[in-house]
């Protein structure tokens, strides 16, 4: 899930019941690969979710360029990776909405899907989570979900002092987890929801090093479910730059 830029049919509770805990996992997967696959199984663990939601981002108001594949293969991508996995599920409710949104939209809307008994849970990246007070309505989004920072590499916990909605975090509270020797720290908000963070063993997978290996031909092993590589050679995606 991005911000900016983010409907899709209510889930059925017709044979699935409704989960208490629902992460939710969104980016751009272009491609997904094995290192999404691994951050989305590990927090699912840690969290205990119920199911984690994968939630492609739509393709761009602006014009595209070939480094970005068109939102139905990108959907049909993180479909084929998690087909084997019953705690994952798919929504293209950012691929549906028309014009330009955000990431509090989706989350208003999945709220109003899912019903108050579930609980949310946002799993974002250390980068680009220092810059939600630039996002549309953070306070809102503070207020309606909690927050699962996961580290990136080159990036450090302590950077969290700086945001203004944290004021009494310090840096040693951090440390233990730019050390390695936490892996989670709870950050209780006054919402009653939390910023949760989780130090995961950093990922050497990059879509980007997916993408160049593609168009210079090179082996993709183990950087992508099988599923997804061959639906990639098959629609010929990413030979262009």
């Amino acid at each position: 899930m991005s911000d900016p830029d983010s409907t899709t049919s209510a889930p059925s509770t017709q044979h699935t019941p409704l989960p208490k805990r629902l992460g939710l996992f969104g980016g751009s997967f272009n491609p997904i690969h094995n290192g999404h696959l691994a951050v989305a199984r590990q927090a699912h663990e840690i969290l205990a979710l119920d199911r984690t939601l994968f939630i492609p981002t739509g393709d761009p108001p602006h014009k595209r360029d070939g480094a970005l594949a068109p939102s139905l293969h990108r959907y049909e991508m993180v479909r084929l990776a998690i087909g084997g996995t019953p705690a994952f599920d798919i929504s293209d409710i950012e691929i549906a909405r028309q014009g330009k949104s955000y990431s509090i939209d989706t989350v208003r809307e999945l709220q109003r899907q899912y019903g108050p008994a579930t609980k949310l849970f946002f799993l974002i990246g250390l980068d680009a989570f220092l810059d939600l007070p630039s996002w549309r309505e953070p306070d809102a989004l503070l207020a309606a979900c909690s927050f699962v920072v996961i580290s990136r590499p080159g990036q450090s916990f302590a950077a969290l002092t700086s945001l203004p909605f944290l004021p009494n975090i310090t840096t040693k509270q951090l440390a233990p987890l730019d050390a390695g020797t936490n892996n989670r720290l709870d950050l209780p908000l006054p919402s009653g929801h939390a910023i949760i963070c989780l130090a995961l063993p950093p990922s050497p997978i990059s879509a980007s090093d997916i993408r160049q290996r593609i168009q210079r031909g090179a082996m993709l092993a183990n950087l992508l479910p099988p599923s997804v590589e061959s639906y990639i050679l098959h629609k010929q995606l990413y030979r262009e730059d």
